[in-house]
């Protein structure tokens, strides 16, 4: 079956991609700029003259004062060729430009009246961006094939102000994910739904402070994955390695592991060149990718074991072979077409494939791995991408892109399979294994799917080198599905108990429901930048209908109680937002500047959690006087809101050192939380709506250090400080329920990490090794102490710290000749030192992860290896790329 959905949407893909082709659309920040001025040995202008992009087909002529302007081209490493007749030929190299920025540079060309050989400068690169007006990083290709990471996130969590996926001390989903310019969120949790793997990607960045009035649905920051793209002349790469969690026979960690070099296996290719057609260009990537972890399952028991309880009599019927108790099978691919056989016009096609089946670790089924429930999931994100050069100033870029996944969570798919019948439930006993469960098999039953069209469009304009001008706007429509395909519960039928099937039985057993939002924005970005002034200014308007309905008179929700009024259903209102962002940076010498942000930030809550358990009529039983305690979905919130200011300062100690010091401060309004309403009855119940808020106050340092020898380094530091009255939008209602004070108070957030220290370093002379690694130090995150066993022993919340956490991974790789061919041999290790904890679960009456001051209370996790760090893993390597290739 899974194949089959699979087998169904590839065939809708390509379909899509042949239909699409004859339509527009087109990439969105994913560009930068090229600008400059020419000048002669005098300083006087250079009018006319050729401005060349080698080996691409960008190029401009510079005007009366010397001065050109290259828009539009993609991020990368590029050399300038600037020409004319009685002038030196000046050849730029080394020139960096990134997405959405503009990189300058000033060319001196001197009058000659013979032909004389080339001039060749090696572009300088100072080690800040003096022109950057907010935290903004762009990691490039080299610098990433460099580091011990893997993926897209791997680049993320190395930066300044990203403490676990929270941006700036956020909430999880804050962040927009971005592939080519256009968002592949799920609008379900606001999270990717695509990994982008390290060698597909051109650049990466990471905006982890304001940002422009071009990104919307994001309140901490933005990611936005630059993909490679196809080559004019054929190009590839192979890239194969596998390997194993590596420990010692130390019994810290409960349990043993043989080391399996094939356990964890990776394997990636990519071709890409002409396709054969006209001017059309191709990029294909396909991996396989195969983990195993560290814990392993021995099959005592099957789920239909049947244990005597009452005796305490186990009859395992298991062949006691073991096994990975938790592993992860993943298919990915890319694919971009690329055509410019249009006049002044390029059209590409892409799309991202992922495919990934699991079984998570779960140390309860280590003795009953056929119990467990498995994981499925198929991601797409794809569509038509436009551009059209309207002048030699003005572009027109537009996308149209489709973003599906699917997900299901269950042990068998058929809810009416008699092996849940035969099964049961999973069943132990705390005598036998502490707890382990003997027999039964999982039933957990649950299926989500997200189809969303988004369409952006953005007119970018140049009216000379110093202002640029970005008007757009963006559409996103989804229909996202969520729930149960079917309940399993017990009853008594005719006075036996039977294993009953509930099938979409609301409001009690809620089959899955469908939801069709309609998200919204335009937006206007101006772009000021002279030699003593950047200017970033923007205004965003956003719109959101989340088209559904909620109770007409809240205080008797579903209709029901005797001798009060009666409301039918009323439709959510729309909402409409505007969000004005600034951005300043100043230089104050030829090596330093200043900078300023500010921005307003406004970001619709995850439909998952406005939609969840949002059928009132569940309340039709609530009796007078009383209170539910199950919180209540609202399809009629406000956006979530926060104010964000930063102000920072740079410096170029020299063309190698560099430092940039960055104060933040964000003031964060109409979160999501929970509210108690009173009925007419004097019942109360809770419900989602915009009461929780926070605050976060720090700064980041970082410092880039390149060749100093053979070594580059880089430093980045986060001191924060991350408060709020809730980590989780229904924590209010669990310590109302627990008896606590559900008042609102200001505490440490669960994410509050104070400081948050990455250290990247490389070796590479030149020659054929080169050596990288990162090394991670942090200080503990809250946890709430408590000093007596059972209700109300505990502390006040978050006020304790767990233990540092200290992380090392290493990457060295060599060249080597093989049958004539040049291959790169490497090697991989996370977490060098065995390290067992790292901001993970502590012991609230100690505090540490290791031992528990009620030691019965606690005999089940403290018998639990999961609850440390990962171990050691070592993965071995070969990735063939030929010479003279990117």
């Amino acid at each position: 079956m899974q194949l089959r959905v699979a087998g169904r949407f590839i065939r809708r893909v390509v379909l899509a991609g042949l239909l699409l082709a004859v339509a527009s659309a087109a990439r969105a920040g994913t560009t930068g700029t090229i600008a400059g001025v020419v000048l002669d040995d005098k300083g006087s202008p250079v009018a006319v003259a050729t401005v060349r992009v080698e080996d691409q087909r960008f190029g401009a002529y510079t005007n009366d004062a010397g001065e050109f302007t290259i828009l539009n081209v993609p991020p990368g490493t590029y050399s300038l060729r600037v020409s004319r007749i009685g002038y030196e030929s000046v050849v730029i190299r080394d020139l960096v430009v990134s997405a959405d920025e503009t990189t300058r540079t000033e060319v001196r060309a001197n009058p000659t009246l013979i032909e004389s050989a080339e001039v060749v400068v090696v572009a300088e690169r100072l080690p800040v961006d003096l022109k950057i007006t907010s935290g903004r990083v762009s990691v490039t290709e080299k610098e990433i094939e460099m580091l011990p990471i893997q993926d897209l996130q791997d680049v993320v969590d190395l930066q300044a102000g990203v403490v676990d996926g929270h941006f700036r001390g956020g909430r999880l989903g804050e962040v927009q994910y971005q592939v080519d310019g256009v968002s592949v969120n799920d609008p379900f949790n606001n999270t990717a739904i695509v990994s982008v793997d390290r060698s597909l990607l051109q650049e990466a960045q990471v905006i982890s402070g304001t940002f422009d009035a071009e990104y919307g649905q994001a309140m901490s920051g933005v990611v936005n994955a630059v993909l490679k793209s196809g080559t004019e002349e054929f190009d590839g790469n192979v890239e194969v390695y596998g390997g194993d969690f590596a420990y010692g026979e130390s019994a810290d960690r409960i349990v043993t592991h043989s080391f399996d070099p094939l356990g964890t296996q990776s394997y990636q290719a990519s071709l890409s060149g002409p396709l054969g057609l006209p001017h059309t260009v191709f990029l294909a990537s396909a991996r396989y990718f195969r983990f195993d972890d560290y814990v392993d399952a021995e099959r005592r028991f099957v789920p239909t074991d049947r244990a005597d309880f009452e005796s305490r009599e186990f009859f395992p019927t298991g062949d006691g072979s073991r096994e990975a108790l938790g592993w992860t099978r993943e298919w990915s691919g890319v694919l971009k077409l690329t055509n410019r056989s249009l006049h002044n016009s390029e059209i590409s096609y892409q799309a991202l494939l992922n495919r990934t089946t699991s079984r998570r670790t779960d140390w309860a089924f280590r003795f009953d791995p056929d119990g467990l429930s498995k994981q499925w999931s198929f991601s797409a994100a794809h569509g038509l991408d436009w551009t059209r050069t309207l002048s030699a100033k003005t572009f027109l870029e537009a996308s149209l892109r489709q973003n599906y996944t699917e997900y299901h969570d269950w042990a068998y798919d058929d809810l009416f399979d008699e092996r849940y019948d035969e099964a049961g439930p999973p069943q132990g006993d705390f005598g036998y294994e502490l707890g382990a469960f003997v027999q039964g098999v999982s039933f957990t039953r649950y299926r989500r799917k997200t189809n969303s069209t988004v369409f952006k469009t953005s007119l970018v304009t140049q009216p000379n080198a110093t202002h640029q001008v970005k008007l757009g706007g963006e559409v996103n429509v989804s229909r996202v599905e969520f729930g149960s395909p079917g309940t399993l519960t017990y009853a008594t039928v005719d006075g036996v108990e039977r294993l009953v099937r509930h099938v979409n039985e609301p409001p009690d057993f809620p089959g899955v429901t469908q939801y069709r939002p309609v998200f919204g924005g335009v937006f206007a970005q101006d772009f000021l930048s002279f030699d003593d002034l950047t200017l970033r200014v923007g205004l965003r308007g956003d719109y959101f209908d989340s088209r559904a309905y909620l109770p007409g008179d809240l205080e008797n929700p579903a209709n029901s109680i005797t001798g009060s009024p009666t409301a039918a259903p009323r439709k959510s209102s729309r909402k409409v937002s505007v969000s004005p962002r600034l951005g300043v940076a100043y230089p104050i010498e030829d090596f330093a500047a200043v900078h300023f942000a500010y921005g307003h930030f406004r970001q619709f809550p995850a439909i998952g959690d406005i939609f969840s358990n949002a059928d009132y009529s569940v309340l039709a039983n609530l009796q007078a006087g009383g209170t539910d305690f199950g919180v209540l979905g609202n399809p009629d919130v406000r956006p979530e809101f926060t104010v964000q200011y930063e102000i920072g300062y740079k410096q170029a100690i020299d063309e190698n050192l560099g430092i940039d010091v960055t104060a933040f401060y964000k003031d964060i309004r109409d979160l999501l939380g929970v509210e108690f309403i009173t009925t007419y009855n004097g019942a109360q119940y809770a419900r989602l709506t915009n009461v929780d808020f926070g605050s976060v106050v720090g700064f980041t340092l970082t410092v880039d250090h390149r060749s100093l020898g053979p070594l580059d380094t880089h430093l980045d530091y986060t001191w924060q400080r991350a408060s709020g009255n809730a980590s989780d939008p229904r924590e209010t209602a669990t310590r109302a329920e627990a008896g606590e004070d559900p008042r609102p108070r200001l505490i440490p957030l669960n994410w509050d990490q104070r400081h948050t220290l990455n250290l990247t370093g490389s070796w590479n002379d030149a020659g054929p090794y080169n050596v990288s690694t990162v090394i991670r130090a942090v200080s503990g995150q809250p946890y709430t102490p408590v000093i007596t066993a059972g209700f109300g022993g505990g502390l006040d919340t978050n006020s304790g710290r767990k233990p540092v956490g200290v992380d090392v991974d290493l990457r060295a790789e060599r060249r080597v000749e093989v049958a004539g061919e040049g291959m790169n041999v490497f090697f991989r290790v996370f977490n060098v030192f065995d390290g067992r904890f790292f901001n993970g679960a502590v012991y609230p009456s100690t505090g540490s992860p290791y031992y528990s001051r009620f030691p019965e209370a606690d005999a089940v996790s403290l018998g639990t290896p999961t609850r440390f760090e990962a171990p050691r893993r070592i993965e071995f390597g070969l990735r063939w790329q030929p010479e003279g290739s990117r």
